[in-house]
């Protein structure tokens, strides 16, 4: 099986979640649905974009490293057979109806609390 992390895009000026849905509420259930089918490995909800800190070189500034009009929300790593599999999981991501996007790699090595893959 291979790693493949799902990076969640959203526009910068908020998604478009109908009033009577909560969207942490659609996130949190299709987590608990890859867990249960044992497809997910991590999950990390980021905090606002506007509390980024951006290193680069001697700078260090507030806000997020590039001016975009989508920002990262958060992301997650499932193990899947292939690209074609993860890219379903991918698919699957209430963000999507929500207005925002995906972004789905393979996950070259990683290290978790000294476990390095």
């Amino acid at each position: 099986m291979t790693e493949y992390a799902i990076f969640l895009y959203a526009p910068i000026d908020g998604l478009k979640v109908a009033p009577e849905t909560n969207a942490r509420e659609e996130h949190d259930q299709h987590a608990d649905e890859l867990q249960s089918e044992g497809n997910m490995l991590a999950a990390f909800a980021l905090e606002s974009y506007d509390t980024a800190t951006s290193i680069r070189a001697d700078s260090i500034t507030d806000g997020p490293f590039l001016e975009t009009k989508e920002v990262v929300l958060g992301f997650y790593v499932v193990e899947a057979p292939d690209l074609d599999a993860a890219l379903a999981v991918a698919r699957t991501n209430p963000i999507i109806r929500q207005g925002g996007g995906v972004e789905v790699r393979p996950v070259e090595s990683y290290m978790v609390r000294g476990v390095t893959q």
